[in-house]
């Protein structure tokens, strides 16, 4: 789709949100298991949105995350067609803002957000916020994570949630 376009059809796109992968591009078992969830969601009305830029505690190869997912679902079937620009963001805030403007080339657009179990409330606080023209359901999949580590991501993410309801949310 072209810059400048607007498409004028209602669709929905299916938002995966980037989680970590290795060094080398391997993604995580946080990340396939989002990206598991967008395969049994998709449908061929349906457009594909990947997030995930580079940072320090997701991404650190030579390649954006967003590019490994695509690459993933391309691999499990999914047509390169599907796929919507990727928003190449380096958190959760960044990756509403970001897909901001890669929605605003539809006039009707209704969001499923895929992300992790531990990870939807945070999601749907800002979410709500940055993205609020557009109808959204959240799915938050299992993580598969070991207890320790998933007791860990919940932890990271109730103070995340307290600094942005003390501070509120800068974008």
């Amino acid at each position: 789709m072209s810059k400048g376009i607007i498409c004028t059809m209602d669709k929905e796109v299916l938002a995966v949100l980037g989680s970590p992968n290795s060094p080398s591009g391997e993604l995580s078992i946080i990340s396939t298991s989002r990206l598991d969830t967008c395969l049994e969601a998709f449908s061929k009305e349906k457009l594909i949105l990947c997030t995930g830029g580079w940072g320090p505690h997701f991404n650190t190869s030579a390649h954006p995350h967003a590019s490994y997912a695509k690459t993933y679902l391309i691999e499990k079937g999914l047509p390169k067609e599907a796929f919507l620009p990727s928003a190449l963001s380096t958190n959760t805030v960044d990756d509403a803002v970001k897909m901001k403007p890669i929605l605003s080339q539809f006039n009707h657009v209704r969001l499923m957000v895929i992300t992790s179990n531990y990870h939807v409330e945070r999601v749907k606080l800002i979410f709500s916020t940055i993205l609020k023209a557009y109808p959204m359901t959240f799915v938050g999949v299992d993580s598969r994570l070991e207890k320790d580590q998933y007791d860990r991501l919940v932890q990271h993410e109730k103070k995340a949630i307290q600094s942005i309801q003390e501070n509120g949310l800068y974008y």
